[in-house]
């Protein structure tokens, strides 16, 4: 067997050897005397010649970050435009491929022109579905319908789980290693029903199926920042239970920045609004949309963790909806280390105060029914 050291300087030579074929018509009359051309040659040739092995490996030229692509399903609505802007953005994402039934086109034409990295293409309809899904190391679902005024995340079941379904039937059957990020509501529902249709086929990992609830901790950083008078960059705050309602539970008791200035009501206040922040939304745009915006940036930091994961970056840790032991729920929210093939440890809740030991309690009957909805919803 051939050492790895002796492969890599083979495999340098080579790409030293395309980068000089390259340059062959490199006339020595540029003025500069020969000696110096060439000395001035070496850093350019050489870093010429790593480009072109990073190619050679799988690696991209300009960030030496493995090549990876990233699939939205329902890149035409709400979220799905502006988490296509931000996944653009993603140094870490070298394919971005944007599917939804109908738009798509336009969404794709519209984000390829921006000078970042990602190369987009955009897919349309069912028969498009599968090329947009293969090869996909990130599949984002942020299709369906979204809430108005007076809806529950529930109301949108009866539409959102068939959709949900549908596209994790093609799932399986075309990206079934991609770890699958699901935003679609009531994600208290449509995770258990992507775990169902992935056990049908055959292909389900647990370590590899998300419920996005980052938003939840996005809005208790904010939320706690502004109450607490502390810098809203500095702040953590983990977000455990559910998505919707009183399924979420703000544990502002470890939030850092630790602070005394919160009382016991501040605290409770800060939780309902917590918990209330997709319905503050839904009521401010008075029945013209939802939280599409800030959806999508919560979207793309859970994204760009498990991307940080799957590359090998250590200790990326985000809360998320997943299977899970830490209750007695199959499925529940809490935070979760990312490695290289998704979970790598689905942490403890911490030491909770009396206030969000109560939460916990109530909140169980609540998931329950929903986890048990869409399993149900999965197997008639």
């Amino acid at each position: 067997m051939v050492a790895p050291v002796v492969v890599l300087c083979l495999e340098l030579v080579v790409a030293l050897h395309l980068v000089l074929r390259r340059r062959r018509g490199y006339s020595s009359t540029s003025g500069q005397p020969e000696r110096k051309r060439r000395a001035a040659m070496r850093p350019s040739l050489m870093r010429s010649a790593s480009q072109v092995l990073r190619r050679r490996r799988g690696y991209s030229s300009t960030s030496g970050q493995p090549e990876r692509k990233v699939a939205i399903l329902g890149a035409a609505g709400g979220i799905g435009q502006p988490l296509s802007l931000l996944m653009k953005l993603n140094p870490l994402v070298s394919s971005l491929s944007l599917y939804d039934i109908a738009g798509t086109p336009g969404v794709a034409a519209d984000v390829s022109h921006i000078n970042a990295p990602a190369q987009v293409k955009g897919f349309m309809g069912d028969d498009q579905l599968g090329e947009a899904l293969e090869g996909s190391d990130i599949v984002i679902i942020p299709a369906g319908v979204p809430r108005k005024p007076g809806m529950t995340r529930d109301d949108l079941f009866n539409i959102n789980a068939g959709i949900v379904k549908n596209l994790c039937t093609a799932i399986a059957k075309y990206c079934p290693n991609a770890l699958v990020n699901m935003i679609s509501n009531p994600v208290n529902s449509t995770v258990p029903i992507a775990a169902e249709v992935f056990k049908k086929a055959g292909t389900y990992d647990e370590k590899k199926l998300f419920g996005v609830t980052t938003l939840d901790v996005v809005r208790a950083k904010t939320f706690y920042a502004g109450k607490a008078n502390v810098p809203v960059t500095d702040v953590n705050v983990p977000v455990v239970g559910g998505h919707a309602g009183i399924t979420i539970l703000p544990l502002f008791s470890q939030a850092t920045p630790a602070t005394n200035a919160l009382s016991d009501e501040d605290i409770k206040a800060l939780t309902k609004r917590t918990q209330d922040g997709g319905t503050e939304v839904v009521e401010a745009k008075a029945g013209k949309g939802s939280a599409t915006l800030s959806m999508a940036y919560a979207g793309a930091v859970f994204a760009n963790a498990c991307l940080k994961g799957l590359n090998g970056v250590p200790d990326v840790v985000e809360c998320s909806f997943v299977q899970s032991t830490v209750t007695e729920l199959p499925f529940f929210a809490s935070k979760v280390k990312l490695g290289k093939n998704g979970v790598e440890e689905v942490l403890g809740l911490g030491q909770l105060s009396d206030f969000e030991k109560e939460g916990l309690e109530n909140l169980k009957g609540e998931l329950k029914a929903s986890i048990e909805k869409g399993i149900k919803f999965a197997n008639a």
